[in-house]
Formats: C-alpha cells, structure tokens, sequence
C-alpha cells in the first residue's frame, strides 16, 4: 500500500514550496492539485468561456486533457499535450481557479487523476481538500496555515522578486475572498481534517516547517 501524506490549507500557506520541499526530503513523488485547478482554469480563460457561466464551463471541462507527468525530478503539467507549467501563478488564473474548482463536474474530472496517482506512488499531494475528500485514507495529514496579512505578503514578495508591481492591500483582500470561497462552496468545502495536524506558519522559517513536517513522515513511517 502506498504512503500518502495529505497537505491541505488556504491560498498562500506555503503548502506547495513545503510539499515540495518534504518530497525532496523523503523521497516522494509531490502531486500538486492546485497546479490541475489552475491548468483546467487557463484552458476556460484560453476559450473565453465566461466563468459566471457553470453550464458552459461543465461542458467545456470534457474538452480539456490534463495530466502530470515527470521530468528530472519535477512535476510537469499538460494541458491538451502542453507543458504550462509557467503559465499557472498569476493572479487572473487563480481567481478563476476559484472560481471554477467548486463545480462537482471539474472535480470529479480532476479527482479521479489525482487518486490514480497516489494509488500507484508513495506521494505528497497538497490542495484544499485532500486530506478531507481526495485522500481519507492517508498515512498523515497537515492542515497548514497563516494570518493572511502574512500570506499576502508572501504574494507581494513573489510577484516583487519576478520585478511585477502589487498592491499588498489588494492582494489581502483577494487572499481573504478566496479564503471564504473556498470554506463555503457546497462542494468539498476546505476545512481541517479531525485526523490532520494543525501547523502555522505565520512565524515559522521555511526550513523550519519542512524539517517539522520531514519528521512527522518519518515517525508515520515508522523509520
């Protein structure tokens, strides 16, 4: 049976650099569901489907091929053969990420694709709603977090070192509105998992975080 750590947590937490980070650390593969979110999110912008439109957007989903595959180490994702990869961290395509990923037509599409992987791999998989719905079985569970003055600080560093302008404001308050969006869409609302170990960050250093999770694998391992 393979080992499945689960990391869930809103926008900003720092839940793919740990993932990543821990998968490095313990030899697993890192599955980012976010990034799928995002790929099926660029492909509706893509074909200008309105995103106020579900129905459009249900059927439009059918038209989008989205796979991971690996290369040297690193998740690659394809859309419809594509590796857009670069193409899934801006802002526009987050928010439409949101917008659309709490369609139960979408995630269906996307969660069969994410179980498949982490039945055939000892992998890290983060999202919002792994731990609760897309892997209840796993070994661990991590329920990371921030204030969002600090996520959205984070944002702002980002976009700051790619030499993008950002009004720290205005990110807070699409980190807060995402936050609420996604604690109460109907379907797979985020939420800690009762089995999931609650791990701020808002004070903690990366290297921190990952060393803290890193041995959380290795005693549910046993190793």
């Amino acid at each position: 049976m393979s080992f499945n750590v689960a990391v869930d947590g809103p926008a900003g937490a720092g839940k793919s650099t740990i993932a990543k980070a821990v998968a490095k650390e313990m030899n697993l593969i890192y599955v980012d569901t976010g990034a799928m979110y995002r790929a099926m999110a660029l492909f509706m912008l893509r074909r200008q489907v309105p995103l106020t439109d579900s129905e459009k957007i249900i059927e439009s989903c059918g038209q989008a091929d989205i796979t991971i595959c690996y290369e040297n180490g690193e998740q690659v994702v394809l859309l419809n053969g594509e590796n857009v990869n670069g193409l899934l961290r801006t802002e526009e395509v987050g928010r439409a990420a949101s917008v659309i990923s709490p369609i139960p037509e979408v995630r269906k599409k996307l969660v069969e694709l994410q179980k498949e992987l982490a039945s055939k791999s000892d992998c890290i998989m983060d999202g919002r709603d792994i731990g609760t719905c897309v892997l209840p079985d796993a070994r661990l569970k991590i329920y990371l977090t921030a204030t969002s003055r600090v996520r959205a600080k984070r944002r702002y560093d980002e976009l700051a070192a790619k030499g993008e302008a950002g009004d720290l404001d205005k990110i807070q308050a699409d980190i807060e509105e995402r936050d609420y969006r996604d604690m109460h869409r109907e379907e797979s609302p985020l939420r800690q998992a009762p089995d999931a170990v609650l791990v701020d960050t808002s004070d903690m250093p990366v290297e921190e975080v990952i060393s803290a999770i890193s041995q959380m694998c290795r005693q549910s391992r046993g190793i």
